[in-house]
Order: structure tokens, then C-alpha cells, then sequence
């Protein structure tokens, strides 16, 4: 395919990501935010093997590598009972795999500085609010009704607000789901363990989630810190807000005493951030000169952690796409071809599991208590398991031209000691 000029909507991990790949293959690129400053927005997360590949294919694995906190282990119990509720080991499965974690910034100052040493800028201020056709090329109108363009492609990576998706083929906007999450990252504390290299929760029902993720480091600069999240009801924050600060760590160290260093760390409401999530998946991920990738094109919980790694995974596969088709419109419908299995498949297990961890259910969650432990334990659950986490219950490499990592000769992630 002949060089495009194409306009890339929002610098988060997707669009940073597809911009490296589309300079490489000598695409010229106009990456486009709507904020001020481009900035990550949240705490944590874990980087599996899926978008770790990813990341290795664009040669940043070892950079990232250093920042981020190896995870072997995701592990959760009941807050009442410490029974065993969630036990998932990567090494249930042969080939080495492990996720890191990561705060955002890590993830977002990795993919941002290899982009700037390829020469791509980040045009700030853009806030674009809808897309149109002049012939043969694709121009955006931001907010404030500038014209931008034309483009020979559009790609949203705009996230799940996104304003472009409703021009795709078959549009569908993402349904709230009733939970979301306060998260904060907060210093590592020395000799305070919450399980080597591990995720580790607790629960009371499904209505209530903390969990304690080590995250490694900002910049090398920084010290460690951990991500810190409570699962928590949007419609309930205004009355959790007026309780009183005290009286919310009060309810967290009832359940969890152990978590009162980080607690103490916690000065206001404002330190952390809310996150709200949507459930959706388009059933084309393409329109009329524009592709969509990332959260735009297909958002769920954070239940199973593939967010990031799906949107890494879209931007290597639109990316194979442009470079094994002639035309745009052999690409746009090769590209979504490529990521359906996977990204079906992990969307009805994500709207399948949730309910299990965050909802207002009893029934869901006893009978999640009576079965995990004995499940965790018994083969072929494992490994399947263990596959569900690490994004490779369907081989999401094969049909976007990547083989998977080689875990052994990989460079370790750091650790907190």
C-alpha cells in the first residue's frame, strides 16, 4: 500500500502504539489529544503476555521491563472468612509467562518517549468532536468547529467516550456497568507483603473489592509504589463522600486491618481517582476511511485486566493489516477479521465473570466462594485459568503476523525485595 497520510485520535497506549507502527512502515501520521498536556489518567495495571509481546515487537519490552513489578500470582479471599476466592498462577501453564504491572505513567512515558525519537508529535488541544467525507479523503471537526484534514484514514483511539465511533458500520455505545473503582497509587512499604510478585484482593459478597497491586515505578527516579483500589458504586459516591473519610478507612481496615499503612497514606477523596466502566463491543470495528481500536472499539470491566493489552494488540493487528493489503478497503475488514475471535471471546467472559466479583448479587457470590478454591486446584482449571489471565485462551498472535515472546531469554522485571 502507498504511503497514507492518517490522523490518529487520542495519545493513550493505543494511539501511541499505532503511531510507532504506522512511522515505521512510512505512514505519515498526525497524532492527535484533546488535552492540554498528553497524560496518563489512572493507577495501575498488568501488562500479560499478550501486550508484552506487543511491546517487545515494537522493541520496547526491556524499557518497560525495567519499571514495572513482575506478577506471578493473582490471589483473593473472602474478608470475613480468608477463604480462598480467587488463585490463578501464570506457571500453571508451560512457556515461562508472567504479567508486570505497571503504573500508567511507566506505560505511557515508554511509548511516548519512543515516539518522540521517531519524530512524532503530539498536537495538543485537539478535541475532536465528529468525522466527514470531502472525496477521497477523511477530515475531523474538533469542538470548537476547526476543520482538520483531509486524512487518508482516520483512527479512533479516542477510548470509550469516544465521539467517532458512532461512524462505524454497525455502532453501539457501551452500557454502564453499575460498579466501578476508586484507585490510587501509593509508596511501597518496606517489609509489607501482600504476597511475592502477586495481585492480591479481598472480597466481602461482590459488592465490595480492595485490592493492593505492586506497580514498580513512574520513572526510574521514583521509588516503588503499589496501586490501591476499593470497587465501589458511582451512584454511591456522593453519600460515601459525605460519611467522612475516617468513616470509609474505618469500613476498609474492618475487612483488611493489614492495609492500614497505605490507608494512612490516603488524605482526601480527591487523591484518588474514580473509574467508571462500560460494556460494549462494535461489531465492526471500521467505517468509511476510519478505524477503531482500543476502548473505542470494545470496552468491558477491568475483572480480567485486558484493556491495555487489547488495545496493543488492535494496534499491531491494524498495523499487519495496511501492510499485507493493497487498498484500505481490503484492510479495514482484514484488520477486524483478525481481532474477532479474541476480543469476542475475552468481551463474553469479562460480561460472564463480573458479575461474580462486582454486583449487588448474594447467590453469584456464595456460589463463586463454594467452587473457586476447589476449582483453582483442579486440572484442567489451572491452566485454564491461567490462560483466561494471561489473554491466550485463543491465540491472539497468529492471525496479526506475531509469534509470542520467548519468556525465558526475556529481561526481568524489577522487584520490590
Amino acid at each position: 500500500m502507498k504511503p497514507l497520510h492518517v490522523a490518529i485520535a487520542g495519545a493513550g497506549p493505543a494511539g501511541l502504539a499505532m503511531a510507532l507502527y504506522l512511522k515505521r512502515a512510512g505512514h505519515r501520521v498526525s497524532l492527535l489529544e484533546r488535552f492540554l498536556q498528553a497524560a496518563p489518567v489512572g493507577s495501575g495495571l498488568i501488562l500479560q503476555p499478550t501486550g508484552l509481546t506487543v511491546l517487545q515487537d515494537l522493541g520496547l519490552f526491556s524499557r518497560i521491563a525495567a519499571l514495572g513489578q513482575r506478577i506471578d500470582r493473582l490471589y483473593g479471599a473472602d474478608a470475613l472468612s480468608g477463604k480462598t476466592v480467587l488463585d490463578v498462577r501464570y506457571d500453571a501453564i508451560a512457556g515461562g509467562r508472567y504479567g508486570i504491572a505497571v503504573h500508567r505513567a511507566a506505560l505511557f512515558g515508554v511509548l511516548l518517549e519512543a515516539a518522540q525519537q521517531e519524530g512524532i508529535e503530539v498536537e495538543t488541544g485537539q478535541d475532536i468532536s465528529n468525522l466527514e467525507h470531502t472525496g477521497a479523503q477523511a477530515c475531523l471537526t474538533a469542538a470548537d468547529g476547526r476543520r482538520i484534514g483531509g486524512f487518508d484514514l482516520v483512527i479512533d483511539a479516542s477510548g470509550a467516550r469516544s465521539p467517532l465511533r458512532r461512524h462505524a458500520l454497525h455502532s453501539c455505545e457501551p452500557r454502564p456497568l453499575p460498579y466501578g473503582a476508586f484507585w490510587v497509587s501509593l509508596r511501597a512499604q518496606p517489609g509489607l507483603s501482600f504476597g511475592h510478585n502477586s495481585l492480591v484482593q479481598r472480597y466481602r459478597r461482590a459488592s465490595t473489592m480492595i485490592g493492593v497491586l505492586p506497580i514498580g515505578r513512574p520513572t526510574p527516579q521514583d521509588e516503588p509504589m503499589v496501586a490501591f483500589f476499593w470497587s465501589t458504586r458511582p451512584d454511591q459516591v456522593e453519600s460515601l463522600k459525605q460519611a467522612g473519610l475516617s468513616a470509609w478507612k474505618d469500613g476498609v481496615h474492618a475487612l483488611w486491618p493489614e492495609c492500614a499503612p497505605y490507608l494512612a497514606q490516603i488524605d482526601g477523596f480527591e487523591q484518588m481517582t474514580l473509574a467508571r466502566y462500560g460494556h460494549h463491543t462494535l461489531p465492526l470495528p471500521y467505517g468509511e476511511r476510519l478505524a477503531i481500536i482500543g476502548d473505542a472499539a470494545h470496552s468491558t470491566s477491568p475483572q480480567l485486566g485486558q484493556g491495555a493489552n487489547m488495545a496493543l494488540l488492535d494496534a499491531r493487528a491494524l498495523s499487519h493489516a495496511l501492510q499485507q493489503s493493497e487498498t484500505l478497503e481490503q484492510a479495514l475488514p482484514r484488520y477486524a477479521a483478525s481481532r474477532r475471535r479474541h476480543v469476542r471471546t475475552f468481551q463474553a467472559m469479562s460480561a460472564m465473570f463480573t458479575p461474580f466479583y462486582q454486583s449487588d448479587s448474594v447467590w453469584l457470590p456464595w456460589v463463586r466462594d463454594q467452587l473457586a478454591a476447589r476449582l483453582s486446584v483442579v486440572p484442567p482449571a489451572p491452566q485454564l485459568l491461567a490462560r483466561m489471565v494471561a489473554g491466550t485462551l485463543v491465540d491472539p498472535f497468529t492471525s496479526i503476523g506475531l509469534r509470542e515472546h520467548d519468556w525465558h531469554a526475556a529481561p526481568q522485571p524489577s522487584a520490590l525485595g
